[in-house]
């Protein structure tokens, strides 16, 4: 596994467009109450939404998108909306990682999958196996997810594999356990619906990470959205902890590199 670049210990490199984008998509339920609809409708509009917003990434050159579909805390939901839920993503899984993988696209889920029907767990499975090679855009769902789970199963996992009691942990040695361990952390995260709150998503990658939230419900996200988000994005000092002069001198030191080395 290649090694991904911690924004707390190390100072990663920033562009004008983000590399990775995490989304959390609210408001389905509101599209569709405004418009006297059962919740349901919003959630497949949800869908259309999904949709245009990996086009629009590959279109800006973004090379990850995360999206956060289902979180662990959602299973509180009424029963039969969550019964509805399990059967969009089944229904969305079956027609749309074919058409993922015709463009270049691949697809993962990360979460607790042990709580979903076989069925759902066997297109997931299939899904990553059929898109693990391609590089157009890497596409991660989020489902049965939690930011707590996410550093608790980590935990686990680097501790069954190194038993020796007196190893001195640090934060590399749990990264490499985490579900998106082979993924740069997110340089934008998106909140639509108007909510101000991370809600236990990503809770170890997105330490750095710029928030943007907006008022805008998710069925009605699209390109243009998307772009204010990104010229937000464009606006922050990426600081990582240095003062705004020592952000200065080091964007200069670029400027000057990269002068001399096209001099004739």
């Amino acid at each position: 596994m290649p090694s991904i670049l911690s924004s707390t210990r190390e100072i990663p490199k920033t562009e004008a467009i983000p590399k990775h984008v995490a989304i959390i998509m609210d408001g389905n339920g509101r599209w569709a109450k405004r418009r006297f609809l059962p919740r349901i409708a919003g959630h497949k509009q949800g869908v259309e939404a999904v949709r245009g917003t990996i086009r629009a990434c590959i279109e800006r050159e973004i090379s990850h998108l995360t999206i956060f579909a289902f979180s662990s805390e959602n299973w509180r939901r009424p029963a039969e909306e969550v019964k509805l839920l399990m059967q969009l993503f089944l229904t969305a899984l079956e027609r749309e990682v074919a058409n993922l993988h015709e463009n270049g696209i691949r697809f993962r889920v990360i979460g607790d999958l042990s709580k979903f029907d076989p069925k759902i767990v066997a297109c997931v499975r299939q899904g990553e196996q059929l898109t693990a090679d391609n590089t157009r855009l890497y596409f991660t769902v989020a489902a049965n997810y939690g930011g707590r789970w996410d550093i608790i199963q980590a935990v686990r996992k680097m501790i069954a594999q190194n038993l020796n009691p007196n190893i001195d942990f640090s934060e590399t040695d749990l990264s490499k356990y985490l579900a998106m361990a082979d993924a740069p952390e997110p340089d934008l995260f998106i909140r639509t619906g108007g909510e101000c709150r991370i809600s236990n998503f990503l809770l170890w990658q997105l330490a750095y990470t710029e928030l943007y939230f907006t008022d805008t419900l998710w069925p009605d996200f699209d390109a243009s959205v998307l772009d204010k988000a990104i010229l937000s994005y464009q606006q922050r000092e990426r600081r990582f902890g240095r003062t705004s002069e020592q952000l200065a001198n080091s964007q200069q030191e670029i400027k000057d590199i990269i002068l001399s080395e096209h001099k004739i």
